[in-house]
């Protein structure tokens, strides 16, 4: 909360700086922990920087862009359910090869394409919707699937710290949901990148 208030009272200092460093873990740090399987033990400062990471630079992201046009946040979130629909329905369908059977034996690289294929779709209709050519959009395309990676990177890292805690929900606030966590794992590592590359060079 201090952090979030912090930032808030500064936001053209604060808010770049915030998504930045989430960018760094994200593309960088997590991808090495999510392969070593690096652990959390009981108060362990690893773990509650982790947590601030996952949490202040995603609320500053949701901030700054409902301030600028809530419907910039409502089609970056959109991003993500896409994807998860996609990639559940795809995997459900055609899913065979395993994409970390050690951390969500569930998700499968068919439901990765799928999800790509769905924010493909995706990105065209909201182009066609913008007014704008989807052919001529097309430099965007590697971004979505970027954004995507991200927030498929998001879902198995919330997946990993579930399985070391022993848990299967992140908590009971959400019954049969999995917890709030469980909903926004995928958010807190792509709309802060999003953030950034929609909102941070204007800074």
């Amino acid at each position: 909360m201090v952090s979030c208030l912090t930032a808030y009272n500064q936001p053209d200092f604060a808010y770049p700086k915030l998504w930045a460093v989430s960018a760094g873990f994200w593309l960088v740090l997590a991808p090495i922990w999510l392969w070593r399987g690096w652990k959390i033990s009981s108060n362990d400062m690893a773990g509650y920087l982790a947590g601030w990471l996952m949490i202040v630079p995603t609320w500053a992201a949701m901030v700054a862009l409902q301030d600028r046009n809530p419907w910039w946040l409502f089609a970056v979130m959109a991003l993500v359910w896409v994807a998860d629909i996609s990639a559940y329905f795809a995997g459900r369908a055609w899913g065979r090869h395993k994409l970390a059977p050690a951390i969500s034996p569930g998700k499968t690289w068919e439901g990765v394409l799928g999800a790509i294929v769905g924010v493909t779709v995706y990105g065209v209709a909201g182009a066609l919707v913008a007014g704008m050519s989807p052919l001529g959009e097309l430099r965007w395309w590697p971004l979505l699937v970027a954004l995507t990676a991200v927030s498929i990177a998001g879902d198995l890292f919330e997946s990993m710290i579930k399985r070391q805690a022993g848990v299967k929900d992140s908590s009971h606030l959400l019954p049969g949901h999995g917890g709030f966590f469980d909903r926004l794992d995928s958010q807190t590592s792509m709309l802060p990148l999003a953030a950034l590359i929609l909102l941070g060079w204007q800074w």
